[in-house]
């Protein structure tokens, strides 16, 4: 009964047992991340248990706050693209150091935390025009779905076309169509739990096809030594974050980085929010404050323990499709996080592809918001339209909303409705050319 009130499940339209299952749903179109950021991590420099131990401590943590804290079904893990950007380009601009690396992400979550603290972060999401709203919940279906689409195998990089149709006979493929067919049956069935299900069905057809793989173990060791990096010297005796202060290039990290935090965040917590049903009808997310104050935490306690940036997951949108309403559905994943630190090699046998049919159908769930924007007028379509190509197209978030922020300012400009760009979207508008330029 406690739990009811603190959670208030069946006030939202859930119960219990709705709020477990999605926590669940969760964990699984995510656990992907349990292998793909350790191996990105040790690419950076990190030992192998010590990246396991971080990516998954520091989500299962990060996710059970936002569910306490802010009561929404939103989970939290190393977000993808900037750990590649850690891996690969920052620690080389570190010098090798990726305790300087850990200090840059960890500088940034801070800077994010403050603006938020300071109602900035917030002030600019109340600034966005409705229809750009609406346009960043379409292009973040359609990347959804592009990812699930891509990890199922269906398509795969082309040289001649960028992109193109994979073989039917892959088996990844046919995982993936699998995933996809018994999603969207089970779904059409009104089959509770349908894309958990399809999830395990596309798993155990993973077997006979190689793409499930047997588990290596049963357990792993947990390795602390990553926390605590920033502060943690190099073979100079220099301290991680004392370098990122000293070395303006990392400073210029810092701020893209930061940028790319502030609006992918934006953009999840509405496709969330559009799921779980708590966007407004002018495309306001509830609580969104809460949110936000967790999302720019986490990304500095990425960079604490050695994670890489910890961000909110567009996957959520999966649990929230599955009932989740809730921050139950959060600490559910996040406990599963926390178990799974342990149980890595066990975990880390579910294959993205499988996952695949949940992130269509979250992206064909998605697609309604299209309806919401007027084409007729020009100002509030090209903008959001801008949006819905950019964010898949260029396979970023933060990307596609800076072409809409953009495209507004620009339309408004030139048909004489610039009095409609409120001061705050000058501000972005203008943070975003400056991002575009040094990214």
């Amino acid at each position: 009964m406690e739990m009811e009130q603190f959670f208030k499940a069946v006030e939202r339209g859930s119960s219990t047992g709705q709020e477990i299952r999605a926590g669940l749903t969760t964990f699984l179109a995510m656990a992907y991340i349990i292998a793909v950021n350790p191996s990105l991590m040790v690419a950076a420099g990190i030992p192998a248990n010590a990246a396991v131990t971080a990516t998954c401590l520091g989500g299962g943590v990060m996710t059970i706050l936002m569910g306490t804290f802010a009561n929404r079904p939103l989970a939290c893990a190393s977000g993808m693209g900037v750990n590649a950007v850690v891996a690969f380009t920052l620690v080389g601009v570190a010098g090798g150091d990726w305790h300087a690396a850990m200090a840059v992400i960890f500088v940034e979550g801070v800077a994010i935390l403050i603006l938020v603290l300071c109602g900035l972060r917030e002030a600019i999401m109340d600034a966005i025009p409705v229809s750009l709203r609406h346009g960043i919940s379409v292009g973040l279906g359609l990347f959804i779905a592009m990812i699930g689409l891509k990890d199922g195998g269906i398509i795969v990089a082309s040289e001649s076309t960028l992109v193109a149709l994979n073989s039917v006979t892959d088996p990844t493929f046919i995982v993936g169509a699998i995933s996809i067919a018994a999603t969207v049956v089970l779904y059409s069935m009104d089959v509770k739990g349908s894309l958990l299900i399809g999830i395990i069905i596309a798993v155990i057809a993973g077997i006979p096809l190689g793409i499930t793989q047997m588990p290596t173990g049963l357990v792993a060791p947990l390795d602390f030594s990553s926390f605590g990096a920033p502060f943690m010297s190099d073979a100079t005796g220099t301290m991680g974050i004392v370098k990122v202060f000293v070395t303006p290039t990392l400073l210029i990290f810092a701020f893209s980085l930061m940028m790319s935090d502030f609006f992918d965040t934006m953009g999840t917590a509405m496709a969330v929010a559009k799921q779980g049903e708590f966007l407004t009808e002018d495309g306001n997310v509830e609580d969104i404050k809460e949110i936000l104050i967790v999302d720019s935490a986490a990304a500095a306690v990425g960079g604490l323990v050695g994670a890489s940036s910890i961000t909110t997951f567009v996957e959520s949108a999966s649990g929230a499709a599955d009932g989740g309403r809730t921050g139950l559905t959060s600490v559910v994943t996040g406990i599963l996080f926390i178990l799974a630190s342990f149980f890595a090699p066990i975990i880390t046998i579910i294959s993205s592809a499988a996952t695949c049919g949940a992130l269509v159908l979250v992206g064909f769930l998605m697609m309604s918001e299209v309806i919401e924007i007027d084409w007729s007028d020009l100002l509030e379509s090209f903008p959001a339209f801008m949006i819905i190509a950019g964010v898949p197209f260029t396979y970023s978030i933060s990307n596609g909303i800076g072409f809409g922020f953009i495209a507004y300012v620009l339309v408004a400009a030139v048909t004489g409705q610039i009095r409609k760009v409120k001061p705050l979207m000058w501000v972005a508008t203008l943070a975003f050319v400056v991002y575009f330029f040094i990214a």
